[in-house]
């Protein structure tokens, strides 16, 4: 990316974040010092992309408990059980960001003798979560490549690379590894309306690596990919039940029925850290509903009539019917989805 800044660095006790609201008309770089401005990035979507909230979390913890400067241990992992709720919850449906959390809390308090070492282990637990994805990306690039070898033109909805991970990214990932290799490629990103993550996002990083991208309205996408124009599909995920059934940003759906009209694969790439086990199908998955004016406006210009009401689900689930393979760090996925799924997360260790 330009400056090769990553989305989430930690410096000089406290957290960089690229503000990714503005993008692409303005690369600013934002600073993260207490909980409450954590919280905010998260929500407003400064920060984005289920691995990369789960880095952004985990780091959130340091700076939380920086805040209050807690004068015992008792205080300070009552105030990380605060965070735990806090900060986890921000956004519901990104599994990785609770997740992390969890982790980082939970290991960290169990190593802690004192102040000291507590800080201590919550920054290396929150590194190691992040190591963790960018190693997970490369792999689920290098496999992602292999499917996806013979395939030229690429359609993808949302955003899951660089901006949305601690590595190369999920959905991106295997584009990045085919453009490496020389291998011809376009990508087709769809808008996905109503914040633009595909247009503003997908679009600049993949343009300033290089990588030839067009972008197409939603409504046009599934027309595209009935005539043929598509040689595959992939895309990234916020939560995975454990049946395989997919949370995405809203629109997905429309995309994979497509792609299955159509006769060519629609892969799902997302870390294990993404299968939330506990819930057996995607029917239990919390969808996060977003403000309205999201809807309303684009860019502080209203568009719809005053008085008019909007809904706004950020997520939608693709069932695992609809889905080819998921590729993840542990392996590429395949129905029966319980099966394949339960045997990744008993080689990885579940999360």
């Amino acid at each position: 990316m330009k400056g090769t800044t990553p989305p989430v660095v930690w410096a000089n006790d406290h957290i960089q974040i690229i503000d990714q609201t503005l993008l692409p008309t303005e690369v600013k770089i934002i600073e993260i010092r207490n909980a409450a401005q954590a919280v905010d990035a998260i929500q407003r979507l400064a920060i984005r992309g289920a691995p990369a909230l789960g880095a952004f979390g985990s780091l959130a913890l340091v700076v939380a408990l920086d805040e209050v400067q807690p004068s015992s241990l008792a205080e300070a992992k009552s105030r990380l059980e605060e965070c735990r709720t806090l900060i986890g919850d921000a956004r519901p449906t990104a599994v990785n960001l609770r997740w992390a959390v969890d982790r980082v809390i939970d290991q960290a308090t169990n190593d802690a003798r004192d102040l000291t070492s507590l800080r201590t282990a919550l920054i290396s637990e929150a590194h190691a979560v992040a190591a963790e994805d960018e190693a997970a990306c490369n792999e689920i690039g290098r496999l992602g490549h292999e499917l996806l070898r013979d395939a030229s033109v690429i359609g993808t909805h949302c955003n899951a690379g660089r901006l949305a991970t601690a590595g190369t990214g999920t959905a991106l990932a295997p584009m990045y590894a085919k453009a490496e290799a020389g291998e011809p490629l376009r990508v087709l990103a769809s808008e996905t309306r109503p914040l633009l993550q595909g247009a503003r996002l997908t679009a600049w990083e993949l343009d300033d690596a290089g990588i030839d991208v067009t972008v197409v309205p939603d409504s046009a996408m599934a027309s595209t990919v009935l005539s043929g124009q598509v040689d595959a599909y992939i895309v990234g995920a916020d939560r995975i039940a454990a049946n395989g059934d997919a949370a995405n940003k809203i629109g997905t759906v429309g995309h994979a029925l497509a792609s299955r009209e159509a006769g060519i694969p629609f892969y799902v790439a997302a870390p294990t850290s993404t299968i939330d086990i506990a819930l057996a199908t995607g029917n239990h998955i919390e969808i996060e509903q977003r403000d309205a004016i999201e809807v309303h406006e684009i860019g502080g210009s209203r568009l719809t009539p005053q008085g008019v009401t909007a809904s706004n689900p950020a997520f939608d689930v693709t069932p695992n019917h609809l889905i080819t393979a998921i590729i993840t760090e542990a392996g590429v996925l395949r129905a029966p989805f319980e099966d394949s799924i339960a045997e990744a997360l008993s080689r990885v260790g579940s999360p």
